[in-house]
């Protein structure tokens, strides 16, 4: 019997204050959908990274005619320089680092190229424009610098190129797009727990003579309290839900439905079981700061 009191008086409470529920159901759905999405795009950034860092090669570009290196003064690079480098890749020192080698000839690089670009580019690139390259996988992909390190500044090494630095700028417009969508959320949720505070005090002086009997018949403050709480909580309820079927969709017909069609060089996307994992985290974050709030305004309004 006395559950039922509470839930009821918890309904009246939302009816009498339809218009600020409303309001706080908004805010805490827009707040938690940001909140869900920079969680989602974090967890796109980390498999990218994961996958492109497996696959990413470091390149040693040899020398080739007309290179203004200080290593290929002597202009195309030798066959001697060509064993030299790949000795050294292949020696003890690098065993634990270099996980696999590919040389790439001049006739191959140029054939990729016209694969990359189109025939068209025939007329316009040569063989003898581009440079032979080997193209290492690593073991530890962040083990980069090492490679760096060892053949910079070596004789007929052109340039030492790090895939993954191409990607580097796209993995950084991600963060920054994260960033701004957490500071979005974080507003938003700011704006939501007041707007709960702002609604149980409204509730609370709306009912001030029925709160007022209550204490006289001795009614504790858990009992007083409890209903006005639950308001706040039904509300962020309602919003966390809307939130999480809104994420939910935003996975399975945004990304699954369109983006996996429409971009290519992305291979690996986040998906449905990402986003079960990001709603409990959601919902809990609603529901909590739902309750702390509406816990502390009522217990204000009933010190004053």
């Amino acid at each position: 019997m006395r559950v039922r009191l509470v839930l009821g008086e918890a309904l009246t409470g939302l009816r009498r204050n339809a218009s600020m529920v409303i309001s706080v159901i908004l805010v805490t759905f827009v707040s938690l959908t940001f909140v869900g999405a920079a969680m989602l795009m974090q967890m796109q950034i980390a498999k990218m990274q994961g996958y492109w860092a497996e696959r990413a090669q470091v390149a040693v570009f040899m020398c080739r005619d007309g290179s203004t290196q200080t290593t290929c003064s002597d202009g195309e690079a030798t066959k001697e320089q060509l064993a030299a480098v790949k000795e050294k890749l292949e020696s003890p020192a690098l065993k634990g680092i270099v996980r696999s080698i590919r040389f790439e000839t001049r006739d191959e690089a140029y054939q990729n190229v016209l694969d990359l670009m189109g025939e068209d580019y025939k007329d316009f690139i040569t063989p003898a424009q581009l440079n032979e390259t080997y193209w290492v996988n690593l073991v530890d992909p962040t083990q980069t610098d090492v490679i760096d390190e060892a053949f910079t500044g070596m004789d007929g090494v052109e340039e030492v190129k790090d895939q993954l630095e191409y990607l580097q700028p796209l993995f950084s417009a991600l963060t920054i797009a994260t960033y701004f969508a957490i500071a979005i959320a974080g507003l938003m949720l700011v704006a939501a727990v007041l707007l709960i505070a702002t609604t149980i005090r409204l509730s609370a002086y709306a009912r001030r003579k029925e709160l007022g009997i209550m204490r006289l018949v001795g009614a504790s403050n858990r009992f007083i309290q409890t209903p006005f709480i639950l308001e706040g909580v039904f509300a962020a309820l309602i919003g966390s839900a809307l939130a999480s079927v809104t994420i939910w969709l935003g996975v399975e017909y945004g990304v699954r439905g369109y983006l996996v069609n429409e971009i290519d060089f992305v291979t690996t996307w986040i998906d449905g079981r990402d986003a079960v994992l990001v709603i409990p985290v959601i919902v809990g974050l609603g529901l909590v700061l739902a309750a702390l709030s509406a816990s502390f305004a009522i217990r204000r309004w009933l010190r004053t």
